[in-house]
């Protein structure tokens, strides 16, 4: 018999570390997957101590192909299963697809699609056996339009979007939810490490803090919500991209990034 978790990626600060909060308070034992050891121990010992849960830290780089089976396999090394995954780790970058680093943007969909869709083919099967599990995928507003000077990571987005939404419509009936999270611009250290510092994007309007977009996901994943935006705002201009012509989009996000 094997112990139930949440396994969070991404876990190391920001929407990750905050849904962890989320979750503990809960009374849900944890296992937190990211780069840094250091940094998933402290916020591990703090939600100890502070909850009286379980929680397991797992450093790892979920961009390597062998990262699903290591998760995996530490589990199993643990005598645990994962009853809820929380897909959260992604990164972004700034810049014309033609000029930015080749090996970032193609680490870039190793991490945002491939590690995500790797990590759920390999936990998913015990949920629908178990007949009970919940997933929880961080997609984007970019998941709405395309985005020049970050091409990628809007395509990877409407990636996570898409594939979660099929998902869900699979699973409805075998006791697995899906979400789908549509942060906008949030108050972390992704824009640093996008590039997007003095953006538009980020100076023009303030940016959302990642405890309210954690509360908001972890709200509409406890009522099973397939697709959640996050603020009112963000939900209108979500809304508006289905009836803005593709033109208007492309020269709109263009002007955003600069």
């Amino acid at each position: 018999m094997t112990s139930p978790v949440t396994l969070i990626t991404g876990a190391s600060g920001g929407i990750g570390e905050d849904l962890a909060g989320h979750f503990a308070k809960d009374g849900k034992d944890l296992v937190l997957v990211a780069r840094s050891a250091e940094k998933l121990e402290a916020i591990a010992e703090a939600l100890r101590k502070k909850h009286k849960v379980s929680v397991h830290v797992l450093p790892l780089d979920l961009a390597a192909r062998d990262a699903a089976g290591r998760v995996t396999a530490a589990l199993a090394e643990k005598g645990l299963h994962a009853e809820v995954l929380v897909n959260n780790a992604g990164y972004g970058a700034k810049g014309a697809f033609a000029e930015l680093e080749a090996d970032y943007q193609l680490g870039m969909i190793d991490l945002n699609i491939y590690a995500l869709t790797a990590l759920t083919r390999a936990l998913v099967p015990g949920m629908i056996e178990r007949g009970k599990g919940g997933l929880m995928n961080i997609a984007s507003t970019a998941a709405f339009l395309p985005g020049p000077r970050m091409a990628v990571y809007y395509a990877s987005k409407a990636y996570v979007l898409s594939f979660s939404r099929a998902l869900q419509y699979e699973l409805k009936d075998k006791g697995v939810s899906v979400t789908a999270v549509c942060p906008g611009p949030t108050a972390t250290g992704f824009q640093d490490a996008a590039r997007l510092t003095g953006a538009r994007l980020v100076t023009l309007s303030p940016l959302m803090s990642s405890k309210r977009v954690a509360r908001i996901a972890y709200k509409a994943f406890k009522r099973k919500q397939p697709v959640v935006v996050t603020g009112l705002m963000n939900r209108l201009q979500a809304a508006s991209m289905a009836f803005t012509p593709a033109r208007i989009k492309l020269g709109l996000v263009n002007f955003l990034q600069a």
